[in-house]
């Protein structure tokens, strides 16, 4: 569908800092997209410590970006904006967001969205009863729920929780930052991302224990917050943490990269994680854990290949060829870029917020 320019106000958990969190990279792709659609985009972000002190990209030049220090400065500068766009989304983890959310609705004149860059997670939280960015009675209130799970979650949100409308927005790889670099593969495999405790088995399984096994192999792990407890082999290589601005060059090093899904999004399945997307966009065939839709996005083995043992993955470093290796990163890439850009998804963006708009 195609849409006029249209006026978005985002309320997001951060874009000017890609520290401990997916959401900034996620942001950044989508939002560039709508500003190369000449959508006109407004970021407010919450001025926390934890960010403040590790802005990465502090001057987007793709949209306009303010910081507001709580509520009430929020109220007092940015009613206006809020009050005359097109469209006001607010996301995930954004710091008392109930509130934000009550906010938006008081205020807003026209379409409202709930942008969830972690649905696994907050349905599991609204089952604990902690409504710490979301809650039951807020959900019903917004034009549309934006979820990066699709499949079944999608009616689930609508018959369980109230959803006038779910819709999948998955998340999506900046094709002009994430290409090939032609540099040669100087690990064997490669992961990316923050430790968390219920990837770790996932690590242990796929990457560390093939290390022990494979010595004269050589592995990475990049991302902050990993234990100190934690027993590295020698032939695995720790990045405290790696900027956007590396992360293409880290893929272009790997022979192959490895993606661990959080299990919540194992149990909901169709939860792509952008690793997928921005390693395949960089032409690095992917090894990863399985979840139902995933070979349904990138097909096994012609474009991913799917490991559930240490076994199955020292069979890939082993076996696979460099020209198998090199078939299967073209299959990905091109399926990335074909559907799975900042572009693409912000095209489907705006044709889901020009509907609701056409609906009201």
């Amino acid at each position: 569908m195609t849409t006029r320019p249209l006026r978005i106000v985002i309320l997001g958990l951060s874009i000017t800092s890609a520290w401990g969190n997916g959401h900034a990279t996620t942001y950044r792709a989508l939002v560039r997209g709508l500003h190369a659609l000449g959508h006109d985009v407004l970021f407010l972000e919450r001025d926390v410590p934890w960010y403040s002190a590790h802005r990465d990209l502090p001057e987007p030049d793709f949209c306009r970006l303010a910081l507001y220090a709580d509520l009430a400065e929020l109220h007092s500068r940015w009613a206006e904006a809020i009050r005359d766009a097109d469209a006001v989304i607010v996301g995930s983890y954004v710091p008392e967001g109930v509130a934000v959310a009550e906010y938006v609705f008081r205020t807003a004149r026209g379409v409202t969205a709930f942008y969830d860059i972690d649905t696994p997670v907050t349905l599991a939280k609204l089952a604990r009863g902690d409504f710490e960015y979301v809650s039951p009675q807020v959900i019903p209130c917004f034009s549309v729920y934006l979820s990066f799970t699709g499949g079944p979650t999608l009616q689930r949100l609508e018959q369980e929780y109230g959803a006038q409308r779910a819709e999948a927005l998955y998340c999506a790889v900046d094709e002009a930052r994430y290409a090939p670099t032609g540099y040669e593969p100087h690990w064997d495999l490669g992961y990316l991302g923050t430790y968390s405790d219920d990837r770790q088995p996932g690590l242990e399984r796929l990457l560390i224990e093939p290390a022990r096994r494979m010595p004269d192999r050589r592995f990475v792990v990049a991302g902050p917050q990993y234990p100190a407890s934690i027993e590295w082999p020698a032939n695995v290589e720790r990045i405290e943490h790696l900027p956007p601005e590396q992360h293409a060059a880290f893929y272009g090093r790997q022979r192959f990269t490895l993606n661990i899904t959080r299990q919540d999004m194992i149990a909901a399945g169709w939860s792509p994680s952008v690793r997928i997307f921005e390693a395949g966009a960089c032409g690095t065939p992917i090894i990863s854990d399985y979840w139902e839709g995933l070979t349904e996005l990138l097909p096994e083995p012609e474009a991913i290949f799917i490991a559930g043992s240490s076994e199955d993955v020292v069979r890939m470093l082993e076996e696979t060829g460099e020209a198998e290796r090199q078939e299967m990163a073209g299959v990905a890439r091109g399926i990335i870029l074909e559907g799975h850009t900042g572009t693409a998804r912000a095209g489907q963006l705006a044709g889901i917020l020009a509907s609701c708009m056409a609906d009201a």
